[in-house]
């Protein structure tokens, strides 16, 4: 990889992993259209790296009041709203942690394409708009039950699909339980957390049995960038959606996806 590929797909993953655009459609343009080659499999652990540092840290009081809650709710202090959100959490992980395992492969073999990206890019697009439009926006994060959790879950598992949006998807689904903005923004990036995690872990544990060459200065790049552009959009997102909503990300969505069907049939 070039120095270039280096910056601009760190970057990529930074902006893009919790941004309702798709950060899988976007690493994965690049060496559809301009014919780079694959970043490899341990530029992806890295990425993914830095992201994962991102969100940990940007929402650690959070991510540190919940494992208290949740551990301790094992013990005299009994359930608590920090315990549930913990367990909702961890619910909301599962259908996409065990899809994955099944469906990884096929999905890898059939839908990494820029057509299946058009598609998808403006299919859950619009129903982004559609729930941020007609959404209720009443409940917080702490109103969640095992079933609103277990339904985003289930909708984190979609993402699968690249030009789906992992965040998306999640925010779409929580907009349309009758969340508001902030609540399903922040409960996508929660849950972020431990998918995130199974994937770097699975990438780690494939890369260690596996016969790769590691450029550690070039991963080490990969997790800074990522890391560094993944807080900044963390910040300004949440920012963004409590002034505009999620019309811009819709119109984006709508532009690229439009944008890469005239590409793809000239």
């Amino acid at each position: 990889m070039s120095i270039i590929e280096i910056i601009v797909l760190a970057l990529i993953q930074g902006f893009t992993e919790f941004l309702p655009i798709s950060s899988s459609a976007h690493l994965i343009l690049p060496s559809q259209i301009l014919g780079w080659e694959d970043q490899g499999l341990a530029f992806d652990v890295a990425v993914h790296v830095g992201t994962l540092i991102a969100v940990v840290i940007y929402f650690r009081k959070e991510v540190s009041s919940i494992l208290s809650a949740w551990f301790k709710s094992f013990g005299a202090q009994g359930s608590t709203d920090d315990s549930k959100l913990g367990w909702w959490i961890i619910l909301g992980t599962i259908p996409a942690a065990i899809l994955g395992l099944l469906l990884k492969d096929m999905i890898e073999l059939y839908l990494r394409s820029a057509w299946v990206i058009a598609v998808t890019t403006i299919i859950f697009g619009l129903l982004l708009w559609y729930a941020d439009a007609k959404g209720k926006q009443i409940k917080t994060i702490y109103q969640l039950n095992w079933k609103t959790a277990l339904i985003i879950g289930l909708a984190q598992a979609v993402a699968m699909i690249p030009g789906t949006s992992r965040s998306g998807i999640t925010m779409t689904a929580g907009l349309m339980l009758g969340m508001n903005k902030q609540s399903a923004a922040r409960f996508s990036f929660l849950l972020a957390i431990p998918i995130i995690s199974m994937m770097g872990l699975y990438y780690t544990v494939e890369l260690a049995l596996g016969d790769h060459l590691v450029d550690w200065s070039t991963l080490l790049l990969g997790v800074v960038l990522s890391f560094l552009s993944a807080y900044v959009c963390i910040y300004m997102f949440l920012k963004v959606i409590e002034r505009m909503g999620m019309l811009p990300f819709v119109i984006y969505r709508l532009l690229l996806g439009v944008g890469l069907i005239v590409f793809l049939t000239l």
